[in-house]
């Protein structure tokens, strides 16, 4: 049974993410990156509609951010990681998020795994 991780790394968005008045005032940035442990029945054909889409993925994470300010990292990551389960195939996901300018001598970030029941 094939099994392959797809990675997305490093995906930077301006968002509203934070409980802090400064980070409230206007959107930071954040980078964003999420594994996907993905599960098929037989080595895909060269075919993008056989596999788990990382486009699809990246849109998604995109319109999920635009839609809404965040308050704690840790929600974001658990939004992410719902959107990428959604796809059967998927069957673990890794998400991690960073906040690289809010510390002047820091990255403050948060990551999560999920596995599918």
């Amino acid at each position: 049974m094939p099994d392959y991780r797809i990675a997305l790394e490093g995906l930077e968005l301006r968002m509203g993410l934070g409980i802090h008045a400064e980070e409230r005032a206007a959107p930071q940035r954040v980078v964003l990156s999420v594994w996907l442990d993905c599960h098929y029945d037989q080595p895909p054909p060269d075919d993008i509609a056989a596999v788990v889409d990382y486009d699809f993925l990246r849109a998604g994470i995109i319109a999920l951010v635009a839609a809404r300010h965040f308050d704690l990292q840790e929600t974001l990551v658990e939004a992410v990681a719902a959107l990428a389960l959604a796809d059967p195939r998927v069957r673990r996901v890794r998400v991690r998020s960073v906040k690289p300018d809010i510390c002047p001598d820091a990255r403050i970030g948060c990551e999560i795994a999920r596995e599918r029941d």
